[in-house]
């Protein structure tokens, strides 16, 4: 049994699409050596491209020595068996599709090659994954949920299953803060969990005033950006409310002077969208026209943007209000 998070000495991190690489980058950045299960070689070469592109991009915001990154890069192997990305791991990270049928395969295998002395952690984002885990599985599992880009974004929300003991769940959250996480350890499962449940209610909002006419996407960032976006760096959602009056925030409630959009099962601007083949970025076009524009380089300058808001933000959380 993992009794602490010095006894995890080797990491594998299993799917190196979307979020693969980036996680792999920062255990390793951790002083974890960590092994990538990938299907092919195609995706190997992309994914040792993109860890390596990375690795650079923070060397030179300085969040690391540009000394240590072929060291750092070094820490990361990759194999093209589940059996033998796992073998010898004290912390196996699940990063697969969002697919039931995949993510109980995947389970399947790992149940059939793995032992108990070792914590199992699903990067799932919305699926309750405690159901699809054969059940001996259970005490070894935890949810480290990962946002894109997994290098870029400090949070991860931690939970355990309901057979997993505590130490599990504190040992993953350690183990995030020490490759320079911000780990959020919460009580119970709830699907969405914290960040992507405010995020969907957002959602809700924003395409009910856009299907209805009163304003425009353009408006829409703009008002956020300028108001509740950036003080939120500062205060928080519950500390607002504590800084703007508990019984205002009451009276708002006993006034119903707000009632949410009426559900609907998709929004008209979004199926438009979806209908014309306007993806956004990918496909050079959604609420905003990409066409003529170098992505690589846009990438680039909201990555850039991004090490700067999420520096500004750790310096007010280390010294909050």
């Amino acid at each position: 049994m993992i009794k602490s998070v010095s006894d995890i000495k080797k990491i594998a991190v299993l799917g190196a699409g979307t979020m693969g690489p980036g996680i792999a980058q920062m255990f390793a950045i951790g002083g974890h050596d960590v092994t990538m299960w990938t299907r092919s070689e195609e995706t190997r070469e992309k994914a040792k491209q993109t860890l390596y592109k990375s690795l650079q991009t923070f060397a030179e915001e300085d969040l690391i020595p540009a000394s240590q990154v072929d060291e750092i890069f070094g820490r990361v192997s990759f194999a093209l068996t589940v059996e033998e990305a796992v073998e010898g791991a004290q912390f196996i990270q699940e990063t697969i599709v969002e697919n039931r049928d995949a993510k109980r395969e995947l389970y399947d295998k790992l149940d059939k090659c793995l032992g108990t002395d070792c914590i199992i952690a699903s990067n799932t984002s919305a699926l309750n994954v405690f159901e699809l885990v054969p059940e001996n599985r259970l005490p070894q599992m935890v949810i480290a949920h990962w946002y894109a880009p997994a290098q870029l974004i400090p949070l991860v929300e931690v939970v355990k299953s309901e057979q997993a003991p505590e130490e599990y769940a504190n040992i993953t959250v350690e183990l995030l803060e020490k490759c320079g996480k911000t780990a959020v350890l919460m009580k119970k499962f709830i699907r969405g969990y914290i960040a992507n449940r405010l995020q969907m209610c957002l959602n809700q909002e924003v395409f009910y005033l856009l299907d209805n006419g009163y304003c425009t996407p353009e408006d829409i960032d703009k008002a956020v950006k300028a108001s509740f976006i950036p003080r939120a760096v500062v205060l928080g959602l519950c500390k607002r409310i504590d800084f703007g009056g508990v019984d205002m925030t009451a009276n708002n409630f006993r006034n119903k002077s707000y009632t949410m959009p009426p559900e609907v099962d998709m929004p008209t601007t979004l199926a438009d969208l979806v209908d014309k083949g306007q993806l956004g970025l990918k496909t050079g076009k959604g609420f905003y026209d990409y066409t003529d524009v170098d992505k690589q380089e846009l990438l680039a300058k909201r990555d850039k943007q991004l090490f700067e808001v999420f520096k500004l933000a750790k310096k007010f959380m280390d010294d909050p209000v």
